[in-house]
This record gives C-alpha cells, sequence and structure tokens, in this order.
C-alpha cells in the first residue's frame, strides 16, 4: 500500500494568471459543502437527555443532508474537554452542564452518534477541536480530573481566559495525544481546527509566555528579540506534530484548518493581499501559506466572513488573493450566511467561488440558521445553490488510485421490494477499498455521463439501493460506483431496469 501522504511534504507548484480562473459549473460533481455546528456557548445540549439528543443529532444530519451539505464540522473540544467518551479529558460542560459531569445514558457516545448518522448519509463528519483554549471565561469550573489541576504551570491566563501555553513541549505533545486517541477510537473523517491558535491580541496587553520564552527560546536558535518568530514556530510545530499524528495512524484521516481570512495584509509583506485588518502571521502567529506549502495541513478553510466591497477587507480581494497563494491544494471559503443573506449577496459569493480555478467549495458558519431556515436559507441552498448533489474533492495529494469496481450489480424484486444490489470489497482498515457507493440514474437511451452531477440519486454505505416505483413501464439505466477512503471513484458497473 502506498501513500503520498506520508511523506507529507508537497512541492509548491506555481500558477500562472490566466489560469487563476474558469467558466463557473452551477453543479459542480465536487464541491466540498460544509457547515460548522459549534458547541461552545450553546445552551440546547445540556437541556437534552441522552434521547432527546439522539433524536435533535439525527434530525439535524437529515436538514443538512436535505440542504446539500455533504460535510458536518462538528465541535468535540471547546474547552479542552470531550463530547465524546474520553480517558484523557473531561465530558464538556456544555454537554451536560457541568464539566465532567457524563450523559444520563452511559452508553451514549454523541460524537460515535453523529459519525453514523453522518455517514448513512453519505456524508463526512470532521471533528473540530480548539487546541489551546482551556476556558472561556476564567470563572468557570473545571472537573476535578482536568489536566489542569494536575499541571498548573502549563497554563496561562489572558484577559479573561485560560489558555495551554503553547510555548511548552509538553503541552504540544498533550494536544496530539488527544488526537491520536481521536483518529485511533472513531471513524472521524477529518480532524478540524478554526482561527483559534495563540489569542486575538487585547490591547495593551501581552501575552504572558516570559516563563517558556526564557527557557526554550534559545535552545530552539531565536534571540531575545524574535519572539513573534519563535511563537510562529511553537504553532508550526504543532501543526507538523499533528499531521504527523495523524498520518502515522489512520494515514486516510485529513488534517484541516479555518484560519482568519487575512493571511497578511500588503503593508506588512509585498506579498499580502490589499487589506488592512488584523493578520493570522502577524497577530495569531499562525503561518497558514507554509502549513499548505509544507503539505503539513490537507485542506484550508479561510473566513472570508467580510461583504463584496468592505473597506478593509473586500471579500473579492481575499478570494482572488487566497486562490492565487494555496499552492494548488484543496482550498474551501468560509462563508458568513448572515451577513451574505443580509447583503443579498450569498449567491453571487458562490458563484465566484466556482470561478475560482483553486476553490474546491465552501463552508457555511453558523450551520444552526440552515436548520432554522433563517430568511430561507435552508431553501436557497437545496434548490439553487446545491440543486444537485455533490461528492467531496477527491484528495489525490494522500492518495491517487482507484477503488475496485463493485461486482454482481443485481435487480432484486421482492413482494414489497424492488432494489439494486451489489458486491464489494469493503475493508475498514484499508482506505483503498470501497467506503461509500454512488448510484447515479439516467433515462432510457440516455448517454450514462457520470461527470455530470444531476445524475446522481445517491451517495451511501450500503451496497443496495431502493428503486421507486413509477409504473412499471419505465426504462433506465443506473449506473454504481465506488469511492475510497480519498474520495477517488471506481470504474462504472450499469444495469438496465424497468420501474
Amino acid at each position: 500500500m502506498f501513500f503520498l501522504l506520508l511523506t507529507v511534504l508537497v512541492a509548491a507548484c506555481g500558477t500562472s494568471k490566466n489560469a487563476l480562473t474558469q467558466k463557473a459549473d452551477p453543479t459542480p460533481k465536487r464541491e466540498f459543502r460544509g457547515a460548522w455546528i459549534q458547541t461552545v456557548g450553546q445552551s440546547r445540549y445540556r437541556q437534552m437527555n441522552s434521547a432527546a439528543m439522539k433524536h435533535y443529532l439525527a434530525d439535524m444530519v437529515r436538514q443538512l443532508d436535505e440542504a446539500g451539505i455533504n460535510a458536518v464540522i462538528f465541535q468535540i473540544r471547546p474547552e479542552a474537554d470531550a463530547f465524546y467518551q474520553s480517558e484523557l479529558e473531561p465530558w464538556s460542560r456544555f454537554l451536560t452542564g457541568e464539566q465532567g459531569k457524563a450523559p444520563d445514558d452511559a452508553t451514549f457516545d454523541p460524537l460515535a452518534f453523529i459519525i453514523d448518522e453522518c455517514h448513512q448519509r453519505g456524508m463526512e463528519l470532521h471533528a473540530w477541536m480548539n487546541p489551546y483554549r482551556v476556558k472561556t471565561n476564567i470563572s468557570n469550573e473545571l472537573a476535578p480530573g482536568h489536566i489542569y489541576n494536575r499541571y498548573p504551570g502549563r497554563f496561562v491566563q489572558y484577559g479573561n481566559q485560560l489558555f495551554f501555553d503553547p510555548g511548552l513541549p509538553e503541552n504540544r505533545s498533550f494536544i496530539c495525544e488527544v488526537v491520536r486517541d481521536i483518529v485511533t477510537r472513531y471513524d472521524v473523517d477529518a480532524i478540524h481546527m478554526d482561527d483559534y491558535f495563540y489569542p486575538y491580541p487585547i490591547a495593551g496587553t501581552p501575552f504572558p509566555d516570559d516563563h517558556s520564552f526564557s527557557e526554550f527560546s534559545a535552545s530552539q536558535g531565536f534571540s531575545s528579540s524574535q519572539r513573534g518568530d519563535w511563537r510562529r514556530n511553537n504553532v508550526n510545530l504543532l501543526i507538523q506534530q499533528i499531521k504527523y499524528t495523524i498520518a502515522g495512524t489512520k494515514p486516510w484521516v485529513r488534517f484541516g484548518i479555518s484560519p482568519f481570512g487575512i493571511y497578511r495584509n500588503k503593508r506588512s509583506d509585498p506579498g499580502g493581499s490589499e487589506t488592512n485588518g488584523l493578520q493570522n502571521y502577524d497577530d495569531l502567529y499562525a503561518d497558514i501559506r507554509l502549513w499548505v506549502e509544507k503539505g503539513w495541513i490537507d485542506y484550508n478553510l479561510p473566513q472570508l466572513y467580510w461583504e463584496r466591497g468592505h473597506p478593509a477587507a473586500d471579500y473579492t480581494t481575499l478570494l482572488h488573493w487566497w486562490n492565487a497563494n494555496n499552492f494548488g491544494q484543496h482550498l474551501y471559503i468560509g462563508q458568513d450566511l448572515k451577513r451574505s443573506i443580509d447583503k443579498n449577496e450569498l449567491d453571487t459569493k458562490i458563484e465566484m467561488t466556482r470561478e475560482m480555478s483553486f476553490v474546491h467549495g465552501n463552508c457555511y458558519w453558523y450551520g444552526y440558521q440552515i436548520l432554522d431556515n433563517f430568511a430561507g436559507v435552508a431553501e436557497m441552498l437545496k434548490t439553487d445553490i446545491h440543486r444537485t448533489k455533490a461528492l467531496i474533492p477527491a484528495y489525490t495529494h494522500m492518495h491517487e488510485g482507484r477503488p475496485d469496481a463493485v461486482k454482481k450489480l443485481t435487480e432484486v424484486f421482492t413482494e414489497d421490494m424492488h432494489f439494486l444490489t451489489w458486491a464489494h470489497m469493503k475493508e475498514p482498515l484499508n482506505p483503498e477499498t470501497a467506503r461509500k457507493f454512488v448510484v447515479y440514474r439516467f433515462q432510457h437511451k440516455q448517454k450514462a455521463d457520470i461527470h455530470r452531477a444531476e445524475n446522481i440519486v445517491t451517495v451511501t454505505p450500503d451496497n443496495f439501493f431502493v428503486l421507486p416505483y413509477e409504473g412499471g413501464e419505465k426504462r433506465y439505466t443506473y449506473v454504481v460506483t465506488a469511492l475510497d477512503a480519498f474520495g477517488n471513484e471506481s470504474k462504472v458497473k450499469k444495469i438496465k431496469v424497468k420501474q
């Protein structure tokens, strides 16, 4: 088995200006369509018992699926805690109301449950975790077994919040241990982190890392005047270690980052964007461009939450900058639903992303607004922006190949059911084998072109598909393909049916 990912190095590729744009495809077959579901600050979960939460999560996934979402980014670690069963960190207070308190049903694991709900619908689940944050408010109580209570010297207070000190190697090791535990025990499709690395700066208040800087900077080759470079290196080391941790555990699981929307302003760097706002590189010490270039992350999802024409951070300017500065790797765009709808420009923004040669999809903040159908957004996605299904873009930089085609595609009749079934080679620990299947339908005598998204009927982990009854005289050709864990698609298998 050969994985390009294991090299974890991606050569930078030049991009000519005349190749940066393309004609927009209103119904792309491959497009990332994500939704962020945050748990930090949410009261809804702790008001539910386990049975109610199962119903809520299942209905959430159903509604997102119907709106065309194919990847749910679910926050599982908002405060060095857990929305899953963990021996490393306590249950989240946002889950049960008290940190360390387990759900009323001891067998219920929210992460395992939502993974299963997503996979049953052919969707992905990206486990979203905040690396450094421990308390969103310093007055919050920690569970007795929290790591802070064992090693308080490894943490710092900044403003009204508590954080792991990013400068301590043992903190990086612990965060990687948490990642390894999640990836080992759960069938997640990706580990996801957003824009919170070093915290957003508080005017006039320096980040309190004098102790770790004095202990480690010199031995790591940084002078007393290079604290910014040293901080960036701390985050670089964490990102690199997480990538190696995932690759050494399950090489098919991706690692994605959703940074703040500005890398650097042109006034700070001639290669930066024509913007005037807070900067990843200088203010959050997140060198996202380096991580993409080195192959330490598998997708980049910058948060371009501003409107077109914004005086400090114009959406169009930033979209074009990221399109030209992502080394041809997977690039998705974070969209602010409310702001875009209020400005009546959501559909325009999505069309613009489809005109970019190196943008491969979008993600929506925040996902609950789709569930609430805020300003009709769920209907807009379903009937217009996502009017056909789409497959997740294939991660060919991790593995380029094809799973075996399905075999023995057969039409089956029973007393009350008409369905297709097929055989497959499905090995859970072999990511090159089938993980899910795509079913296409074509009219009688229509060319079976699987490149057109409108022909996709469903994406499913099951090796059968129930055919709807349409009078018994209509003729169709059905095509079934297999997808591996990287999104690569097999050759087709066809069958003609009447239904």
